[in-house]
């Protein structure tokens, strides 16, 4: 590859022999041409599937009934209060001690003996409906209050239907204790079968609702699946049916860009989208307004001017200039309109149209470059059955060597650096503009942070481009000499642009957003093996 390519030699400029024959220290794609994890790297993320969802749930469960001494429904109701984080139930129960745990959660734990000994009357008065029913009609909660099976039931099924499931008081005064699970299934499961699986399915699917380390998958269709991450949540996580997204905002893997970068992009993608649409059918009447319709500056009702004269005076009395819209006097002269001059050019006038042309001008930049390396990906992602084909046909000829590994492998890092680039530019768009840290750097510091990240997203961006000429070659046709050659540039190229997506990753977390005060601007950090797949529970 000559000079005349634009983006430099890579002969002298990269190989540096740091790689041998054996293409030590270059790791190797898994069955699909794609990266695996580390050596020794302990995956962080899990698969639940419908069917493993009860056996993820019984063993937090376990967990603190085994801990605590407590029965299930109790173990739930503490872990549900505290979003299924067994970590935060022990340090509660370490550092206030159990009955602050138990009385936060809601959970009241009687001896069963003074429950069965309370009520040994054979008629009860119910304090909800004031009828005298048998003690066998009646229900005792955990916390001692008994009322007829019929309004516990009815309270039940309200609750259940509001969607409450999972968090059912007691109907006494100023009681907040939760009812035991078991005795509101068996009370509703009577009058209604239905509603009491579908109870059971609220409990079950609280431990993903209500748990802030598991959540669905977004793919649409849904697959069913979810994930339960150890670690942090700003993470970008693969499920088992192929969905890459991000495990904080639900989106897809978006990193270096924030999620509330990422989420302000996407509106402002959609907003200016929609202004396109919407000038693109309503030109012809926007037009017409526009030349004939203008709004009053006191009651701000369309005008209509039918005349020469530009001093126009709405239905409410109120005279304007049809030029400018600002309110004037009724009278005016061959030379000017009564307490109004608008013909004089003011200076702010310009300034607030220059400081408009150039944010535009500012955001068709980011924006054309994120979707050029959109494309871009989408073109190498299909390239990886055209490198199938050439490994195929290289395998088939008859050189010393039979591993091709490095195609596939480069490939991959291919996609990686280009998917980390693109995310750049939106991120680009938001650290070095007004909208959010305007109050947190001077435009000096602004100056020196953005020609900082720019050499780094510029170096990244060049040697992205060298890899993917060298991948589009016919190398499959080259001899053994150039063929040779051709591996190390990829291996070496694979290398570099890996370090760079590290150098970018490092210096947006630890120059750029490290010193600011806005900690709602936290990344995901970035995986030279890419977005961590989710293994089975």
């Amino acid at each position: 590859m000559g000079d005349d390519s634009g983006y430099g030699n890579c002969d002298d400029e990269f190989y540096n022999g740091a790689y041998d024959d054996n293409d030590e220290g270059f790791e190797e794609p898994d069955s699909d041409g794609e990266s695996c994890g580390s050596i020794g790297e302990a995956f962080s993320c899990k698969v639940i599937r419908k069917e493993s969802l009860l056996a993820a749930q019984k063993n937090d469960l376990q967990r603190v009934m085994d801990l605590l001494s407590l029965k299930e429904h109790h173990a739930r109701t503490l872990l549900i209060h505290y979003r299924w984080d067994v970590d935060k139930v022990f340090t509660v129960f370490v550092e206030k001690g159990v009955e602050q745990l138990y009385k936060e959660a809601g959970v009241s734990v009687v001896e069963s003996e003074y429950l069965s000994s309370s009520h040994v009357s054979s008629n009860i008065s119910c304090e909800i409906c004031y009828e005298d029913v048998s003690a066998n009609e009646t229900t005792t909660m955990d916390c001692g209050h008994c009322f007829c099976n019929e309004c516990w039931t009815k309270h039940f099924i309200v609750k259940i239907n509001d969607g409450q499931s999972r968090r059912i008081t007691c109907m006494a005064d100023k009681c907040y204790s939760i009812c035991d699970e078991g005795k509101i299934r068996n009370l509703v499961s009577v009058r209604d079968p239905q509603l009491a699986e579908k109870f059971d399915n609220f409990l079950l699917e609280s431990y993903i609702e209500d748990n802030e380390r598991v959540k669905w998958c977004p793919s649409v269709p849904h697959c069913g699946n979810a994930i339960r991450i150890e670690n942090d949540k700003y993470c970008e996580v693969e499920c088992a049916c192929g969905l890459q997204f991000c495990f904080n905002c639900l989106s897809e893997a978006h990193s270096p860009c924030s999620c509330v970068m990422w989420e302000l992009w996407l509106k402002k993608q959609e907003k200016e989208s929609e202004s396109v649409d919407w000038i693109k059918k309503e030109s012809e009447s926007v037009d017409w307004i526009m030349k004939n319709v203008k709004s009053c500056p006191k009651c701000h009702k369309p005008v209509e001017k039918n005349g020469g004269c530009n001093l126009v005076q709405c239905v409410c009395g109120q005279p304007f200039c049809w030029l400018c819209g600002n309110a004037t006097g009724l009278e005016h002269t061959w030379t000017r309109i009564a307490n109004h001059e608008c013909g004089r050019y003011k200076d702010e006038h310009g300034q607030e149209i220059e400081r408009a042309r150039k944010e535009l001008w500012r955001y068709t930049h980011y924006y054309n470059r994120y979707q050029a390396h959109t494309e871009s990906l989408k073109a190498e992602e299909n390239m990886k059955e055209k490198l199938h084909q050439k490994v195929a046909a290289l395998e088939s000829r008859e050189f010393k060597t039979k591993d091709y590994i490095w195609v596939l492998s480069g490939h991959y890092r291919l996609t990686r650096a280009r998917q980390i680039l693109l995310y750049s530019y939106p991120f680009a768009y938001f650290m070095f503009g007004d909208e959010l840290f305007k109050n947190e750097m001077s435009s000096e510091e602004n100056t020196i942070k953005q020609n900082l990240f720019e050499d780094q997203q510029q170096q990244l961006e060049t040697n992205i481009e060298r890899l993917s000429m060298l991948l589009e070659e016919p190398f499959d046709k080259f001899d053994e000499d150039k063929l040779s050659e051709t591996r190390m540039k990829i291996i070496n190229l694979s290398a570099v642009t890996d370090n760079l997506c590290k150098k970018l990753s490092n210096c947006i977390e630890s120059e750029l957003l490290g010193p600011l005060q806005q900690a709602t601007h936290i990344i995901a950090p970035y995986r030279s093996n890419g977005v961590e797949k989710a293994s089975e529970l």
